[in-house]
């Protein structure tokens, strides 16, 4: 009842602290809060940013890729998106862009969505001949299987994830088992993201596939290893990602592109805005820190938002002008001041 009662506060102190004149400037904007923590996290800042610097009145409203785009385009509706992954969408998003109706702007993860094969960084550090997954699996002894450490363990994801396919075909591509390693299979995520955990308690290697964001790889360090050759998307399409292809080949993951899109009647009732949209990013590593700071705390997004303004001044200040940015900074440590006293 306190995080509520303080969110609210906080969130009606930003709708008011701007002038009128650039309220009117601004207007009323509705921006997507998707489902997955970076975009939530993503969503309340730009709501502190657009409320705080520029005197907009913010709705958040709840979204997911495919339906908010679908919406977006269609009805104009929300009217931002701060973490759209476009590959999902790539084809319609485009056309959209070409035919005006939508606006592709800042990559907000400065290094795209990132899926691979990845070993803690401990290992990386004391065995500076890792660099790629061929160099690993020359190693079965550096990532014991759980009860079978003769054996190297390569993880996959859960049964039902899309990316199992793609780790189990990567496997056989690279005879996996002939150079002494199993395919462990987790039953559940919980399962699959305890066997990292579990590593780095133990100070044991760990290889297999993770993505990023994340707030695991925010709070352990990890290298992804090269699989020494570039994306192939006809391969990929062909048999890398489809379920037990007969005949598969070395390939590596793709790299999503993950941007922040608006609506072209955004851009035009919201104009104040846009220099800030054109130029608002983060790294994976920036946010997967701040999503292990909301899991470790069991924080909301919007305090996990409130916690990236106060720990990284130094990046968010650049996506502003110096006067917007003592207007968010004002406005935070009001709120701040505020939930204090409750």
């Amino acid at each position: 009842m306190k995080k509520l009662l303080a969110s609210a506060i906080l969130a009606l102190f930003f709708s008011g602290f701007t002038s009128g004149t650039q309220a009117a400037e601004c207007g009323t904007v509705s921006i997507a809060e998707m489902k997955w923590p970076s975009a939530g996290i993503a969503a309340h800042v730009d709501r502190m940013v657009l409320e705080a610097g520029y005197g907009c009145s913010v709705t958040l409203v709840s979204g997911d890729t495919i339906p908010t785009f679908a919406s977006m385009n269609e009805k104009g509706t929300p009217d931002l998106a701060p973490e759209l992954w476009a590959n999902a969408v790539r084809g319609q998003l485009d056309r959209a862009i070409s035919e005006g109706r939508l606006l592709q702007m800042a990559p907000i993860l400065s290094d795209g969505g990132i899926e691979g094969w990845w070993i803690p960084k401990f290992i990386a550090d004391e065995h500076r001949n890792i660099r790629t997954v061929e160099d690993a699996l020359k190693h079965p002894e550096l990532f014991p299987a759980p009860g079978n450490p003769e054996k190297g363990a390569v993880h996959t994801c859960p049964p039902d994830w899309s990316c199992r396919a793609a780790t189990d075909n990567l496997f056989h591509a690279l005879n996996g088992t002939a150079a002494g390693f199993d395919l462990i299979s987790p039953a559940t995520p919980a399962e699959f993201d305890n066997s990292i955990v579990h590593a780095f308690e133990a100070k044991t290697g760990w290889l297999g596939y993770y993505w990023a964001p994340t707030a695991l790889l925010g709070k352990y360090e990890m290298v992804k290893l090269s699989f020494g050759v570039g994306h192939d998307r006809m391969e990929w399409e062909r048999c890398t990602a489809i379920a037990d292809c007969p005949d598969p080949k070395v390939n590596s993951y793709p790299i999503s592109d993950v941007f922040t899109v608006v609506t072209k009647r955004f851009s035009q009732k919201a104009a104040v805005t846009m220099d800030y949209m054109k130029v608002r990013k983060w790294d994976n590593a920036t946010i997967g820190k701040v999503m292990a700071w909301m899991d470790e705390n069991g924080a909301t997004t919007e305090e996990a938002a409130r916690h990236f303004f106060e720990t990284y001044p130094d990046l968010w200040r650049t996506w502003v002008t110096p006067d917007v940015a003592a207007r968010i900074k004002a406005a935070l440590d009001e709120g701040g001041k505020k939930q204090g006293t409750e």
